[in-house]
Order: structure tokens, then C-alpha cells, then sequence
């Protein structure tokens, strides 16, 4: 296995590098912001000395000026100014103060002195000056501001200021160029400790991408590759000694191990396929394929042990088979001769039987018969006692309708009266009651009709109701012959019934006969059918033992 960088050292290395960049540049910029702040108290400390330094020469020559203005024209506002700004204003002192305050050299200290020597030398000469203006000598005044000395000493504090302010402006100028520079060199840390990062952030996504992302989309498609059982699918990593190649190495290991295990279980399962049992797990099984190995060495001595017993269980069958054999084909022998002879003993009681039957079958036929003639002849004596009864209803019938052709005649003798009032009322009327006549008079001929048919239905009736009263004494003595009739027909019905019943008892008697004739006939023949069935079962069962023998052999097992 190659040597190669650890993908965990790279990464800790580039980021280390980079939060080191990213440290240097917060270092940068932390010391940036105080050289900043340091670059603007400098400048605002030099605009303050420059400014308080003005302040303290232009006292001086704010005193120099009232001095000589006042010593010139005797102003009291001038000799009032003087002294408010030696006593009150100050600036002098004021201005040093502050210079001293944000802090001045030794070198400038010294200037300041020999300016303040100088001053004070003045003082007396300014003070002799006023005075003289005070007794009215100006002239003398003026002397002493415009003279020798006095110009001498002004010159001298003159060129102290111009030195004093060259060396201030000096100094302050190169402290500020000296923090701009450091400023300048910090920005410059700034930006190349930020390429720096920029630099080595591009180089570790460049790195991580090939030397990690890319790894793992392999080892990932790999993984489902292997998920899915494809174990020969490319996989160009090769293994090295950083993580990733430990990883494709373990891939490659897995692969392998699979390989080999299906190998094993394939060559295994084909062998025993073709009946070879005498077999042994030679490959070792790692981890959790160790319980498929001792699942198949349990399979083979499973296999082997139950092989056995069932070669030795088929030879004891064949041999009980043949004894069996023997025994049922002596069994079906008998069980067909015995089969015969109830055979032959069922056919005859079969055919006393079928006489029996059939003479049970007449008399019950008979009984049939009588019972039918009697069931007429109660429905004939019912009949007649209906027709008796329909022919009372009918004589009381014509009774009623006597009553109504009375009825009839008196509603025509009614209408015919009618009429007559009717023929004599249109008679009186004369022409206007001609067709009230006619109707009259054919009303009349209409009552004359009526009373006509009622006597010819008078008639008719009296006609039907002595015929009823005939067939009413002629159906009463019917009625009276067909009683007795059914009641002879009765008892011939009784004893034709005794007679079936005894038929009957005789046919069912035989009928139970033939029935157990039957089932021990057909016991027989099932007795005879299965014992040739267990002879030819037990012939079968040897020729599938022998078979069976002849399987088992076909597989070699362990000695």
C-alpha cells in the first residue's frame, strides 16, 4: 500500500495555516486601529502645539505691540490691554501649559526658557516705558521700546520662535510619517495575510474536492453498487494509507471476502444439487457470516443424517412391502370368492323380493283406488247436499220473485190508470194536449205489455217452482242412496287398506332382507376391492421404495 497524507492531517493543515493567516490578520488589524488611533492623536497633537506654540509667541507679541502703542500714543486702552493679558489672559503661560500638557523635548523646553528669560528682561523696560508715558515723557518712552535693547531682545525671541517652531514642526511631522508608515506596512500585513486566506481557502476546497469529495462519491457509489448486489462492478481507487484509502481498501477487502463466501455457498449448493453430500466448509466465515457457515455445516450433517435413515427406512419398507404383497393378494382371493357366493345368494332373495313388492305394489294400488272412489263418493253426497241446498234457495227465490211480479202487475194496473187520467186531461186540452195523448197512449200500451209479461213470468215461476219442489224431493232421496253408498264403499276401502298394509309389512320385511344382503354385499365387495387395492398398494409401495432406494443411493454421503 502506497504512502500518502492522511486526509484529516491535510485539512487540520491547511486549516491550521489558515487560522493562523486569519489570526495575523486580526493582529493586523488590531494594531492598525491603535496606530490609527495613535496617528490621529498625533495629529491633533500636533495641531495643538502648533497652536498653543502660536498662542504663546503671539502673547508675546500682543505685550510687544500694546507696549509700543501705548509708549506712541498714550492710550489707556493699550496700557489696560497689556496688563489684562498679563494678568488675566495669559496666554503665554497658558500655551506652555498645554505644550508641556501633550508633551514637548527637553531641547524645546530649553527654547521656551530662553524665550521666557528674554521676556522677563523686557518687563522692566516695558514697565519703565508705561511709567514714563504715565509722567507725560512719550519720547522717552518710546526709547526705551524702540531701542537698542529692546530691539536686540525681540530680535533674539524672534529667532528662538522660528527655531522653536521648525524643530516642533519637525518633530511632529516625523512622528506622523513614522505611525503613517507603520499604518502603510500594517495594510499592506492586512492584505497578504487576507490573499494568504483567500489562497489557501481555494487550495483546500481544491483539495478536499479531489482528494476527499471525489473519494467518497466513488466509495458512495460503490456502497450502492455492493447494496445491490453487483460485486463486480469497477472501482478504480486504489488503496493508500490516508483515510480515504483505508476506506477504498476495506471496499475492496468487503468485495473480496463476498466474493469468496458466495463462491463457497454457490460451489457448496451446486455439489449438493448433484448429490454429493461427503462435503466440507473449507472457507472460514468472518463476523456476521459466521452463522451461514455453521448454518450450511448443520444443513450437510443434517442432510447426510437424514439421507441414511431414509436409505435404511427404504430398504426395511421394500422388504415389509413384498410381505404385504403376499398377504393382501391371499386376501383378495378369498374376499373374491366370498364375493360370489353373497353375490349369487342376493340375486335370489333380490328376485323374491321384486315378486313381493310388486303384490304389495297392486294391493296398495287397490287401496289407492277404493280410497279414491270413496273420496268421490263423499264429494257426490256433498255435491247433492249443496244441490239440495241450491235448490231451496232457488224455490225461495221464486218466492220472492212471485212477490215481484205482484209488484209488477200492480206498477202497470198503476200505469194504466195514469195513462187513462193522462189520454182524458189531453182530451180536454184539444190541440194543445195532442202529443201529451200520444205519450199517453203509448204508455198505456207499455202498462198493457207489463202487465201481459208479469202474468206470462207469474206463470213460468209457479212452472219452476213446482219443478223445484220436485228435484228437491228427488236430491234428498239421492243424498239418502249416496250415504249408503259411501258408507259400503267405506268398508271395502278398510279392508283393502288391511290388505296393502300386510303387503307392505311383507315387502318392507324383504326389503330390509335385501338391504342387508346388500350392504353385506357390498362390505364384501369393498372388503374384496380393498384388498386388491392393499395388494396393488403394497406392490406400489414396493416398486416407490425401491425407487426411494434407488434416489438415496444417488447421493454419496459420509462414510
Amino acid at each position: 500500500m502506497k504512502k500518502a497524507m492522511n486526509q484529516s492531517t491535510l485539512t487540520t493543515l491547511l486549516n491550521g495555516v489558515s487560522i493562523c493567516a486569519l489570526l495575523l490578520m486580526m493582529a493586523a488589524l488590531f494594531a492598525y486601529s491603535n496606530v490609527s488611533q495613535r496617528l490621529e492623536t498625533a495629529h491633533e497633537n500636533r495641531y495643538e502645539l502648533t497652536y498653543n506654540a502660536n498662542r504663546f509667541m503671539n502673547g508675546s507679541a500682543y505685550l510687544t505691540n500694546e507696549v509700543r502703542a501705548f509708549a506712541a500714543t498714550g492710550i489707556k486702552e493699550h496700557y489696560d490691554n497689556y496688563f489684562n493679558e498679563v494678568n488675566n489672559l495669559k496666554n503665554r503661560d497658558q500655551g506652555v501649559a498645554a505644550m508641556q500638557k501633550i508633551g514637548i523635548t527637553s531641547e524645546e523646553q530649553a527654547m521656551i526658557d530662553s524665550m521666557y528669560a528674554l521676556s522677563n528682561q523686557l518687563v522692566p523696560l516695558e514697565e519703565q516705558a508705561m511709567e514714563q508715558v504715565q509722567a507725560g515723557q512719550q519720547s522717552t518712552a518710546i526709547s526705551y521700546v524702540y531701542g537698542t535693547e529692546y530691539s536686540a531682545a525681540i530680535a533674539k525671541i524672534n529667532l528662538i520662535k522660528e527655531q522653536f517652531l521648525d524643530a516642533l514642526s519637525s518633530r511632529t511631522l516625523q512622528e506622523v510619517e513614522s505611525l503613517s508608515r507603520i499604518a502603510n506596512v500594517i495594510r499592506v500585513v492586512m492584505v497578504l495575510a487576507l490573499v494568504v486566506v483567500g489562497v489557501l481557502q481555494a487550495f483546500s476546497m481544491r483539495v478536499i474536492r479531489k482528494r476527499i469529495l471525489h473519494p467518497v462519491i466513488a466509495v458512495r457509489d460503490q456502497m450502492g453498487e455492493i447494496s445491490q448486489g453487483n460485486l463486480s462492478a469497477q472501482f478504480q481507487w486504489e488503496p493508500d494509507s490516508s483515510e480515504i484509502g483505508m476506506l477504498v481498501a476495506s471496499i475492496h477487502e468487503t468485495k473480496q471476502e463476498l466474493k469468496k463466501y458466495i463462491n463457497e455457498i454457490d460451489s457448496t449448493l451446486a455439489q449438493m444439487a448433484r448429490g454429493n453430500m461427503d462435503l466440507r466448509i473449507s472457507t472460514d466465515f468472518r463476523g456476521e457470516f459466521l452463522p451461514i457457515q455453521s448454518a450450511l455445516r448443520q444443513i450437510l450433517d443434517s442432510l447426510n443424517e437424514a439421507l441414511f435413515h431414509i436409505h435404511q427406512t427404504a430398504q426395511e419398507v421394500s422388504d415389509e412391502s413384498q410381505r404385504v404383497a403376499a398377504g393382501s393378494q391371499t386376501l383378495s382371493d378369498g374376499a373374491v370368492q366370498q364375493a360370489s357366493t353373497v353375490e349369487e345368494l342376493f340375486a335370489g332373495i333380490q328376485d323374491i323380493s321384486g315378486q313381493v313388492e310388486r303384490t304389495s305394489g297392486d294391493a296398495d294400488q287397490a287401496r289407492k283406488f277404493s280410497v279414491e272412489a270413496g273420496e268421490q263418493l263423499r264429494l257426490c253426497s256433498q255435491k247433492m247436499g249443496t244441490l239440495t241446498s241450491a235448490i231451496a234457495d232457488i224455490s225461495e227465490s221464486s218466492q220472492k220473485i212471485s212477490g215481484i211480479t205482484k209488484a209488477i202487475e200492480d206498477i202497470s194496473f198503476q200505469t194504466n190508470i195514469l195513462a187513462l187520467n193522462a189520454s182524458v186531461e189531453a182530451a180536454r186540452a184539444g190541440a194543445a194536449g195532442k202529443g201529451f195523448a200520444v205519450v199517453a197512449d203509448e204508455v198505456q200500451r207499455l202498462a198493457s205489455k207489463s202487465a201481459e209479461s208479469a202474468k206470462d213470468i207469474t206463470n213460468l215461476i209457479a212452472a219452476s217452482v213446482q219443478l223445484v219442489q220436485y228435484g228437491t224431493s228427488l236430491s234428498e232421496e239421492t243424498t239418502q242412496a249416496l250415504s249408503e253408498v259411501v258408507a259400503s264403499a267405506q268398508q271395502s276401502a278398510d279392508l283393502v287398506g288391511q290388505i296393502a298394509e300386510s303387503a307392505q309389512t311383507q315387502s318392507q320385511s324383504l326389503r330390509q332382507l335385501t338391504e342387508g344382503m346388500e350392504r353385506i354385499s357390498g362390505v364384501v365387495q369393498t372388503n374384496a376391492a380393498t384388498a386388491e387395492e392393499s395388494a396393488s398398494s403394497a406392490e406400489e409401495l414396493r416398486r416407490q421404495a425401491e425407487k426411494l432406494k434407488l434416489s438415496v443411493q444417488r447421493f454419496r454421503l459420509r462414510q
